[in-house]
C-alpha cells in the first residue's frame, strides 16, 4: 500500500510571535519570504500615498488571515534531574 502523498503550499496566515499589533504584516513576511519590518514599511508608505485609504484595509486583512499556529515552548530543564547543573561534555 502506498502512503498518500501531501501537498506541500504555503498558508497566509497572521504570525503568533512576531507580531507588532495583529501579526498581518508578520504573516505577510513569512508568505512572500522577506522581512516583515520590509512590509510594515511598505504598508505605512502605502498609507502615506494613498491618503490613509490603505489603512481600512489592515483591519480587513485582521478579520480574514487566520491566525497560524502557536510556536512550540521551549525545553526548560528539569531541576530535579541530577545532571542538572553539571557541565555538559562534549560528544566525539
Amino acid at each position: 500500500m502506498t502512503e498518500p502523498t501531501v501537498t506541500s503550499y504555503k498558508q497566509l496566515r497572521r504570525t503568533t510571535d512576531d507580531r507588532v499589533f495583529a501579526g498581518v504584516c508578520g504573516g505577510l513576511g513569512r508568505y512572500f519570504g522577506i522581512d516583515p519590518v520590509v512590509v510594515r514599511v511598505g504598508f505605512a508608505v502605502l498609507a502615506i500615498v494613498t491618503g490613509g485609504a490603505a489603512l481600512l484595509a489592515y483591519p480587513v486583512m485582521w478579520l480574514i488571515m487566520p491566525e497560524g499556529p502557536q510556536p512550540a515552548a521551549p525545553v526548560w530543564p528539569n531541576p530535579a534531574d541530577p545532571a542538572w547543573g553539571q557541565p555538559t561534555t562534549p560528544v566525539a
